[in-house]
């Protein structure tokens, strides 16, 4: 992205009467760039230019984090798959399959007990194997290394940014107080002491030849007016207990990667906590949003879901001063760990919000039960309850979430 940038002194806008660009430079976007530490530049610019074989490498190694998985044995899935295909799938899922073979799973399913088949699929696992150990994203004993997980987390950041890009913003969040360093809002006319990247290009040349000037004018010029969004901290608590596999913990990591993009991008602070039976990923507080996406896309699912130990957890990474302090937690269960998990889980939410912390929860197709309970989670918390049936609309869930923090 290229913006104008004028070579006056300390940003002001000079008095005479005719404004002259000089020079132009190029700005960051999104503060906290994609920083690896294994995927160099040649990888990156071979994904973003659409090398299908590098993506497939990926979306093979996203789909396996996703389903629990952290190694590749060709031989062991290949005598799951002959042996019992329904239950090869439910191991594995169908994407997984789909990638690792080169076959639909349909295709797979039917064609399975046919012997020159069952040696051209063997062959395909072992080929596919071979070529992710030589290109260095698992190792030899086939277990995912970091340089697969940044490729994976490289991959999903690229389908996530296309899906909130397609779907535009859902709302913003204001805090009515002027600021240069807020978001552009009303307008009025330049005074002197205004800055060169507060003019309102647009409005400012309509003004200008609706007075019939042929140039731009100091007279014509309009400057942006800017609202301080305030300073906002938000924790993402992401469950990966077993009954996340799958689907729903992509979905959950595509989501807390738009979070953690939009609110970088509006200088927010974004810390990360994923549970299950232990506290699995923390990620204090940050703007990096590098560093958020790579910790969201190596979670594995796994075991049970203990709410109260997370709250908990997440109550020490809130800063403790006075600031908007806001915690989003994502599940698809009830609290399962703990003699009393449900009395000592509202007892964790009366904590939290004692220090000032608001408590929304997400909740992935919650029974009755779960819903109710859900009700006085978020009315403790005095945060909002949210019950997801389609997991597409989950990023925009967690976005209007963000965007109604005060």
């Amino acid at each position: 992205m290229s913006v104008l940038r004028s070579r006056t002194r300390k940003g002001v806008i000079p008095s005479n009467k005719d404004v002259k660009v000089e020079k132009t430079s190029s700005v960051d976007e999104l503060k906290g760039k994609l920083r690896f530490n294994k995927v160099d530049d040649k990888l990156m610019h071979s994904v973003l230019e659409n090398d299908k074989e590098k993506i497939e490498e990926g979306k093979t190694i996203k789909e396996a984090i996703n389903q629990g998985i952290s190694s590749f044995t060709p031989d062991l899935m290949f005598e799951q798959i002959v042996k019992d295909y329904m239950q090869a799938e439910r191991i594995y899922g169908k994407s997984l399959l789909r990638y690792v073979s080169g076959y639909d799973p349909n295709y797979l399913g039917r064609n399975i007990k046919i012997p020159e088949f069952q040696r051209e699929l063997k062959n395909r696992l072992e080929e596919g194997i071979k070529k992710l150990k030589k290109d260095e994203f698992v190792d030899e004993d086939g277990s995912i290394n970091e340089k697969g997980v940044e490729l994976a987390s490289l991959i999903m950041y690229m389908e996530e940014l296309d899906e909130i890009t397609a779907k535009g913003e859902f709302g913003q969040k204001i805090h009515k107080k002027i600021s240069v360093y807020g978001g552009k809002e009303d307008n009025r006319m330049y005074k002197k002491g205004d800055r060169y990247k507060d003019i309102a290009i647009k409005k400012s040349v309509k003004l200008a030849v609706r007075r019939g000037h042929d140039k731009l004018g100091v007279d014509d010029l309009k400057v942006f007016e800017r609202e301080s969004k305030g300073m906002t901290y938000v924790v993402y608590g992401m469950d990966a207990s077993g009954s996340m596999r799958g689907k729903k913990i992509e979905t959950s990591k595509k989501a807390g990667i738009a979070l953690a993009y939009k609110a970088t991008e509006n200088r927010d602070s974004v810390g990360l906590i994923v549970f299950g039976t232990k506290i699995k990923e923390k990620i204090e507080p940050t703007e990096d949003f590098g560093l958020l996406l790579r910790g969201m896309s190596g979670v594995k699912a796994s075991m049970e879901t203990n709410f109260i130990k997370m709250i908990n957890e997440a109550i020490k990474m809130f800063p403790s001063d006075n600031v908007t302090k806001h915690l989003i937690i994502l599940s698809d269960a009830l609290p399962t760990i703990g003699k009393e998990p449900e009395e000592d889980t509202l007892k964790a939410v009366s904590v939290a919000r004692s220090n000032g912390i608001t408590i929304s929860l997400v909740g992935i197709g919650l029974d009755k039960k779960g819903k109710k309970f859900g009700e006085k989670i978020v009315e403790l918390g005095e945060g909002r309850l949210y019950v997801v049936k389609d997991l597409e609309q989950l990023d925009k869930i967690i976005l209007e979430d963000y965007y109604s923090v005060a």
